[in-house]
C-alpha cells in the first residue's frame, strides 16, 4: 500500500546516482539538493565516494538504512538491490524511474512482476517503474524539470504518463497555477492513478491537504475505487478535473445493435465522471485552465459582468460563456450605474460588457469592481479583460486586481493576454499568488463547464424493490445470443418497464387469432433479422384482417426470421433506453430520442448502473434534444420524471445481471406520462467472471 515514507521520508538513497546531471541519477541528486530535501541523501555509485557532495556507497548492500529509495539503474539490476533493500535494510517506500519493463517486452514484464512480489512481501510501496518520480512537500524526486515551488495552495497531480506531467506543468506555470505534489506512477505494476487517489482520500486533512485534484489517465484498472474516492474527497471539500486519454479504439469497434454502436468505454469514463463529479478534459491547456478556475473563488450565479478595455476579446469571451449557457445580462439603469457612467471616461459603456476604454487607468478598473461587487445586484462574477499595446505601463491596474481579487467576495477571473508586452507585469501578478486565463475563449469554454458540471451521485435508489432471485431465475436459463421476446418481457415486467400487448405468431390462423384479441390497429414486426427495418420488416398502421394475412406471409418470408411479433400501435414521442455492459466499468446506461434518430443523430447521454434519480435527470436534461421532449409544436410534453423512474428501474435489474451485454428499447412511445415499450432487444453471454460490484465501492 501507498504510505508515507514516500511523501514524507526522513531519509533518501538514490541508486545509480551520478555526478553528471545529464544523467538521470544525476539529475534527481541535483533536484533533490536544489530543492531543500532536509532530510539525509545517500548514494550509490561504484566509481564515487561522493556524489554532488553527498555520501556514496558502492553497493546497495553498504547502505546503512532508509526510508525511500529511488531506482535510477539498468532494468534488469532493479530486482536485486531491490531485494537487498526491501529485506536486509527495511526500506518501504521505492520510486523505480528506469525503463525496459512491461512497456518495452516480455522478459520486461517478467522482471516488473518481481518488483512488485518483492514490494508485496515486505509491505513496502512501489511507484513505477518507467516514471518521472514523485514531487512532494519534503523532496523533489524527478529528473525532469521544470521543477515549480511546492505550495500548500498548490493542486495535487497524479500523471500516468511521465512526459505529459511536464507539458501540464509547463502549461499550468505560466498561468500561475501552483502544485502541492506531482506523482508519476508509470507503468503503475503495484499502485496506479486509483490508489494514490485512495490514499489522498484516506489521509485527507481539510486544514493541510489540497482541495484539487488534477488526474491525467491513459487506464483506469479499477474504475470502482476511482469512482468511490473520487466522490469520498469531492464530498470533503475537492474538486477534481481529469484526462482520459486512449479510448477511442474501443469507441470505433464494430458492434451488432444499436447500443453496441454508440456505447464504448468512452461513454464508460464520460458515465463514471459524470457519476463522480469529476470535470472530464480532453486537452493540457484545458485541464490547466479549469485548475485555475478551481483554484479562484466558487461561481455561485451564472450572471457575469465583463470589464474590458477592449472590445474584441470581450466580444469572443461573451459568446463562449452564452453558447455554454451562462449569461451577460443587461446593467439595469439606477443611480449607481449613472455614477459609474459619469466617473468613467467619455466614450466609455456602462451597458455589459463594461468597456473602459484602452486609456482606462486603475481607479477606472476599481470604481467597476466595486459597482459590480456592492451595487449590481444581477452580477455573480467579474471577468476582467486588460492588456497592453506597449504605450504605458500597466503595474498600478495590476495591483487594483491583485487587492479586488483577494477582497472581493463575487469571483474575479483576470485575463491578462499581453504576456510578450508586458511580461514583468504579468509575473509581478502571478507572483502574488494569482491566476492568469490569458485566452478568453478557452477561459469561457471552461468556466461553463465547471458550472454545469454535476455534483457526485448520491447513493443509487431502487424505486422498486428489483426481485433478484426472480431475475436470476430468468438469466439462468437462457442460452447465449440474442434472447427470445418472452425473455426480454419478462425481465422488462420485472423492471416496472410498461410494454405494449404482443403475441408471437408462427402461422396464419394464430395471426388472425393475435389481431382479434389484441385488437386494431396493429404492427407486425419480424423476429430474426437483427435490424428490421433493414429488410423492410415492419408494418405498420394495419386495421384489417386480409392485411393480416398478407403482411403475414410476406414477413415470414424474409430471410433469417423465425417468427412474426403482433402489437398493439401506439403513438407519441419515440425515445430510446439502451445498456451495454463494458468491462471493467460495468452496464453503460443510455437514452435519448429513439426510433431511427438514436443512429441518425446520435444525441445520447450516458450513466453508469445503478443510477440515481439525479444521475437519471442529469441524462435526460443532457440531451440536444430535451426541448422536443418538453413539447413542441403542438405535441404533448413528455414527462421527464417517468422517463427518468425507467432507466432507474433498469439498471437495478441490471445491477445484478451482468450477463446482459447489450439491451435496445427502441422506440418507447411517450404521451404525457404514459411511457410504454414497443420494441426491445437483448443479448446475453454467461461469463462467470462478470459479478456485481464490490458493495465498498457503491456508495
Amino acid at each position: 500500500m501507498i504510505n508515507d515514507q514516500l511523501f514524507y521520508p526522513k531519509s533518501i538513497v538514490v541508486i545509480g546516482a551520478s555526478n553528471k546531471i545529464d544523467k538521470p541519477g544525476g539529475k534527481i541528486v541535483k533536484n533533490l539538493l536544489d530543492n531543500n530535501f532536509k532530510g539525509e541523501l545517500m548514494a550509490v555509485n561504484p566509481s564515487s565516494d561522493f556524489v554532488q557532495g553527498i555520501k556514496s556507497y558502492a553497493n546497495v548492500t553498504d547502505v546503512p538504512y532508509a526510508d525511500l529509495a529511488i531506482l535510477a539503474i539498468p532494468a534488469s539490476a532493479c530486482p536485486k538491490a531491490m531485494r537487498i533493500l526491501a529485506e536486509e535494510k527495511k526500506v518501504k517506500a521505492f520510486i523505480v524511474i528506469s525503463a525496459g519493463f512491461s512497456e518495452e517486452s516480455t522478459r520486461g514484464a517478467a522482471l516488473e512482476n518481481e518488483l512488485v512480489d518483492i514490494a508485496n512481501q515486505n509491505r513496502a510501496c512501489l511507484i513505477g517503474p518507467n516514471c518521472i518520480g514523485v514531487l512532494a512537500p519534503l523532496h523533489a524526486s524527478v529528473f525532469t524539470t521544470p521543477v515549480p515551488p511546492l505550495s500548500k495552495n498548490g493542486v495535487d497531480f497524479i500523471s500516468g504518463s511521465g512526459a505529459t506531467a511536464v507539458f501540464i506543468m509547463e502549461s499550468a506555470i505560466p498561468k500561475g497555477l501552483q502544485f502541492h505534489s506531482v506523482i508519476s506512477v508509470g507503468n503503475s505494476a503495484q499502485h496506479g492513478i486509483e490508489d494514490v487517489l485512495a490514499y489522498m482520500d484516506e489521509t485527507f486533512d481539510p486544514n493541510e491537504s489540497s482541495k484539487v485534484k488534477l488526474l491525467y489517465i491513459e487506464n483506469i484498472s479499477n474504475p470502482d475505487r476511482l469512482l468511490y474516492h473520487a466522490k469520498s474527497l469531492i464530498r470533503k471539500g475537492c474538486k477534481i478535473a481529469a484526462i482520459k486519454a486512449g479510448s477511442s479504439e474501443a469507441g470505433s469497434r464494430a458492434a451488432s445493435s444499436h447500443t453496441g454502436a454508440l456505447a464504448s468505454s468512452d461513454q464508460a469514463v464520460e458515465a463514471l465522471f459524470r457519476k463522480a463529479g469529476i470535470v472530464r478534459c480532453y486537452g493540457r491547456e484545458e485541464l490547466t485552465t479549469i485548475a485555475c478556475i478551481f483554484s479562484n473563488k466558487q461561481l455561485e450565479g451564472r450572471n457575469i459582468a465583463i470589464i474590458t478595455h477592449a472590445g474584441g476579446p470581450a466580444v469572443m469571451l461573451t459568446d463562449a460563456l452564452e453558447t455554454g449557457g451562462l449569461h451577460i445580462p443587461n446593467i439595469p439603469d439606477s443611480e449607481a450605474k449613472s455614477r459609474l457612467k459619469e466617473f468613467l471616461l467619455p466614450g466609455s459603456s456602462v451597458e455589459n460588457p463594461i468597456d473602459f476604454l484602452a486609456t482606462g487607468t486603475a481607479e477606472h478598473l476599481e470604481a467597476i469592481i466595486d459597482a459590480c461587487e456592492n451595487d449590481f445586484d444581477n452580477i455573480d462574477a467579474m471577468a476582467v479583460i486588460y492588456g497592453s499595446p506597449g504605450l504605458f505601463p500597466v503595474r498600478e491596474v495590476y495591483k487594483t486586481l491583485d487587492k479586488k481579487m483577494k477582497t472581493c467576495r463575487k469571483p474575479i477571473y483576470p485575463i491578462l493576454p499581453s504576456v510578450v508586452n508586458v511580461q514583468e507585469d504579468v509575473a509581478y501578478f502571478i507572483s502574488h499568488g494569482n491566476v492568469n486565463f490569458p485566452d478568453e475563449v478557452l477561459l469561457g469554454r471552461a468556466l461553463t463547464k465547471v458550472y454545469y458540471s454535476p455534483e457526485p451521485s448520491e447513493k443509487s435508489e431502487f424505486l422498486k424493490k428489483v426481485d433478484v432471485a426472480a431475475v436470476r431465475a430468468i438469466i439462468d436459463k437462457t442460452t447465449d445470443g440474442f434472447q427470445p421476446p418472452e425473455v426480454i418481457w419478462k425481465l422488462l415486467d420485472l423492471a416496472g418497464i410498461p410494454r405494449a400487448a404482443e403475441r408471437l405468431v408462427n402461422s396464419v390462423s394464430e395471426a388472425l387469432d393475435a389481431a382479434c384479441q389484441i385488437g386494431f390497429p396493429l404492427v407486425m414486426k419480424v423476429v430474426g433479422p437483427l435490424h428490421k427495418t433493414d429488410v423492410n420488416g415492419v408494418s405498420l398502421n394495419i386495421k384489417s384482417n386480409e392485411t393480416v394475412a398478407k403482411e403475414f406471409e410476406r414477413l415470414i418470408a424474409i430471410e433469417c426470421t423465425t417468427s412474426v411479433l403482433m402489437a398493439e400501435m401506439c403513438s407519441g414521442t419515440e425515445l430510446f433506453i439502451g445498456a451495454k455492459y463494458e468491462a471493467p466499468f460495468g452496464h453503460i446506461v443510455l437514452c435519448g430520442l429513439g426510433g431511427i434518430f438514436v443512429e441518425v443523430l446520435k444525441d445520447v447521454t450516458s450513466g453508469l448502473a445503478p443510477l440515481s434519480m439525479s444521475e437519471a435527470m442529469s441524462m435526460i436534461k443532457s440531451l440536444r434534444s430535451r426541448k422536443i421532449l418538453d413539447g413542441f409544436r403542438g405535441n404533448e410534453a413528455v414527462s421527464k420524471t417517468t422517463f427518468a423512474e425507467m432507466l432507474v428501474r433498469l439498471s437495478g435489474i441490471l445491477r445484478f445481471a451482468t450477463e446482459i451485454k447489450e439491451l435496445d428499447i427502441n422506440p418507447l412511445m411517450a404521451r404525457g406520462k404514459e411511457i410504454i415499450a414497443v420494441d426491445a432487444r437483448m443479448r446475453i453471454e454467461h461469463n462467470k467472471q462478470n459479478v456485481p460490484l464490490k458493495k465498498k465501492y457503491c456508495s
